[in-house]
């Protein structure tokens, strides 16, 4: 097994144990929503020390369930990687295709 393999092994059991690790311990177990967003538990703590408190502004959409904000957010999450995943796969395409152009060049018999 070479080193990239090893990073990439121990980066994929790093990540496995993120998302399964605060399952496995029971965080959140005290809570009656154990897993929500951040923009929840700041509504939350908001609304608890200024009752009062009335937002700036209001979401331009709001979606019916939270099952359809969980997808819409999903697919945005999608959207990135696909955008991040085609920026990074033609910067390396044309690397390599400038490397190859360099070989190629080297590689021809001298004209004169």
């Amino acid at each position: 097994m070479n080193r990239n393999t090893r990073i990439n092994a121990l980066l994929l059991l790093a990540v496995a144990a993120l998302a399964v690790l605060p399952l496995v311990l029971g965080l959140g177990d005290h809570k009656e929503e154990p897993f929500t967003g951040s923009d929840a538990e700041a509504e939350t703590a908001i609304t608890e020390m200024e009752p009062d408190y009335e937002p700036w502004f209001s979401p331009l959409y709001e979606p019916p369930s939270g099952e359809i904000e969980s997808a819409l957010f999903a697919l945005q999450a999608a959207v990135g990687a696909g955008v991040l995943a085609y920026y990074f796969g033609l910067r390396r395409g044309r690397r390599q295709g400038e490397e190859r152009a360099l070989s190629a060049r080297r590689d021809e018999p001298a004209g004169d």
